[in-house]
């Protein structure tokens, strides 16, 4: 059976499923479509959750992340997890114990003020919208890779899965399919790993063998010492090197924790247990769904980068880097193993060129001198080709082998394996484009893994997708039915009334979020970096505020959220453009330019520290919260039950 057949089968099983328990699961009240009736167990509501939170962000970018990124990358998974033990402690059993379905609604009875609510739809609404792009865009990919068709045909096959789970179930519906997507993305995701730990390290156990021996070479050498010898030769920083800039890692790590916190389809997972102590276990068994993928993450990360480079420097593989020549192009196309190479070269997320004509693709850490030199001859040759016929080219003949003798001397001055790039008739990096997101999805090909392997990653990668995507949407069509529309515009709706304008709310999201995914404003890690940073200053900070302070009054929360709001988005703009235009950033995002060598994706603490400060500042000025209010606070604090302390 060929590849594209085992594929269509795996992901045809996998969606059957899904719609079957949307059948199944089919909510009839507004309370089974935005709390699932409140009777999801913890063990059940925990899986969901996980499936929820492991996103395309987590299943397909973050193994690259930390693939390319080595140590530096980690704060992914030390703020993603990080994040969910602050949701256990300080948020998930205190929201459910005020008993309502959406944020919002807590932050316009907290903060008794239907002006609250709204900024507060407004931060749920810019959040989860920027959010559910990356998910569009990594079905996108996904499908276009293993389903052989084009990236909008298959955001619009994911629209539609989405739409038949999700508008008819609502969270009833998404919770039972995000329970069978966590079993389809972890297999997807350890499975593979396995596999590739047991022929990389000898040890099946992944996190086990990223500390052990490299076996190809008899063990001897730790594999990290391997990975880090190989990236060091082709010119690369080591996988294992420390940090530069301690401060930002901090503030990513906090933006990332207080960010996963405050994400609103994250936090509503929280409204469908029974039982108050139920928040805090399915919040427990969230984190242990959560690290059984995570904790494999490093593991995945680092072999597939070994891997990757291997393949176009197989003298790496027993012996030392440049031992044998770069991979031939004649290779790629003659060796079934490598067939992968020219897949994935036609999705655009892999590409390389033979500069020297050798035949062979010589893949390294160009330094920056020598890209503006060849860009200096790439220039100069199409000044050249441009030129009229009678035009008096010997200016720009004499320009073109200036900038080659430019280049000719730049290679002459850089070493790579002992010996100048010009002794080794090397004039660039040949393997121009990586993109992160191919290191998990491709990672199954590159080490020759059976064929159903590779289906299972792909069936893994649309569920990771699908299953945050539809929280998201959830989020979006709550906000809209139940906050803006009964809790703001038409009050006194039925249920029956409230329960279609939230199927017509999901609908219309999913109409928009695949628009986005067709159009998206910028790069998915420059979208996510905004979601996250909102969400550490916006939402976070208010639901600490409403329930631990009883003296922040509505005056204080609204400036509050305003504040964080507009200041991290305003720092994110000035360095990625304005809602990531290209060419209107007004600061250069490069870490000499930015303010304290805060980047963009460290802002969101900043912003929520304003948040603090701005709300209570205000609410010192304003008068204090009304008596039941403060109240209401103390309550949601106390266990259900407790009574007054005793002498003994």
């Amino acid at each position: 059976m060929d590849q594209f057949t085992l594929n269509l089968i795996v992901i045809a099983m996998s969606f059957a499923l899904y719609f079957g328990i949307a059948i199944w699961a089919r909510a009839g009240s507004t309370a089974e479509f935005y709390a699932a009736g409140q009777g999801v167990g913890p063990v059940v509501n925990g899986m969901a959750t996980a499936a929820d939170w492991m996103s395309a962000a987590s299943f397909i970018s973050m193994a690259g992340l930390i693939a390319f990124g080595g140590y530096n990358n980690s704060v992914f998974l030390m703020g993603w997890t990080g994040g969910y033990v602050l949701l256990a402690l300080l948020l998930a059993p205190y929201l459910r114990k005020f008993g309502k379905f959406t944020v919002p609604e807590f932050v316009g009875d907290r903060f008794y003020s239907t002006s609250a609510r709204m900024v507060a739809v407004i931060c749920l609404l810019v959040i989860s919208i920027t959010y559910v792009i990356g998910q569009m865009v990594g079905v996108g990919v996904t499908f276009a890779r293993f389903l052989e068709v084009s990236t909008t045909t298959g955001l619009l096959i994911g629209s539609a899965v989405v739409f038949a789970y999700a508008v008819f179930g609502g969270m009833k519906g998404i919770t039972y399919t995000q329970v069978a997507q966590y079993v389809v993305l972890i297999s997807a995701y350890t499975v593979p790993a396995i596999f590739i730990s047991l022929s990389l390290t000898g040890n099946f156990i992944p996190q086990l063998g990223l500390i052990g021996g490299y076996a190809p070479t008899g063990g001897e050498t730790y594999f990290l010492d391997k990975l880090d010898q190989v990236v060091t030769d082709l010119g690369f920083a080591a996988y294992t090197a420390d940090t530069s800039n301690m401060l930002n890692m901090f503030l990513v790590t906090m933006s990332l924790m207080i960010g996963t916190a405050g994400l609103p389809h994250v936090i509503i997972r929280f409204f469908t247990v029974a039982k108050v102590s139920d928040a805090r276990i399915s919040a427990g068994w969230a984190l242990v769904f959560i690290a059984l993928l995570y904790t494999v993450a490093p593991a995945v990360g680092s072999m597939a980068r070994l891997n990757i480079t291997t393949t176009f420097w197989p003298g790496a593989v027993q012996g030392e880097t440049f031992s044998q020549p770069a991979l031939s192009i004649a290779e790629i196309d003659s060796n079934p193993d490598l067939t992968w190479i020219r897949n994935w070269e036609k999705t655009g997320l892999l590409a390389f060129t033979d500069r020297n004509g050798d035949g062979l693709i010589q893949y390294f850490n160009e330094p920056a001198p020598l890209t503006a030199a060849n860009k200096a001859v790439a220039d100069a040759n199409a000044a050249l080709a441009a030129a009229a016929a009678d035009a008096d080219k010997a200016p720009l003949e004499a320009a073109v082998a200036a900038a080659v003798t430019a280049r000719d001397a730049v290679l002459a001055e850089t070493n790579l394996g002992g010996r100048s790039l010009a002794e080794q008739g090397f004039v660039g990096n040949e393997l121009t484009t990586v993109n992160n997101d191919i290191m998990v999805l491709a990672n199954p090909e590159i080490a020759a893994l059976p064929g159903w392997v590779i289906a299972l990653v792909a069936a893994g990668g649309l569920a990771a997708a699908l299953s945050t995507a539809a929280g998201l949407l959830l989020a979006i069509s709550s906000a809209i039915s139940h906050d803006l529309i009964k809790g703001a515009l038409k009050p006194n709706i039925t249920e029956k009334g409230e329960l279609l304008a939230a199927r017509i709310s999901m609908a219309g999201a999913i109409a928009l979020a695949t628009w986005l995914g067709l159009n998206p404003p910028g790069f998915a890690a420059q979208v996510v970096a905004l979601a996250f940073g909102l969400a550490a200053a916006t939402i976070f900070p208010v639901l600490m505020m409403g329930i631990f302070s009883t003296v922040v009054t509505k005056e204080g929360a609204i400036v509050g959220m305003l504040v964080g709001l507009i200041s991290t988005a305003v720092y994110i703009f000035l360095y990625l453009g304005w809602f990531f235009i290209p060419g209107t950033n007004l600061l250069p995002n490069t870490p000499a330019a930015h303010f304290m060598g805060i980047s963009p994706a460290a802002f969101g603490p900043i912003g929520a520290l304003l948040n603090f400060a701005t709300a209570y500042l205000v609410s010192m000025m304003t008068k204090a919260p009304p008596q039941d209010v403060q109240d209401l606070i103390q309550s949601i604090r106390v266990p259900k039950g407790a009574g007054a302390a005793q002498a003994h």
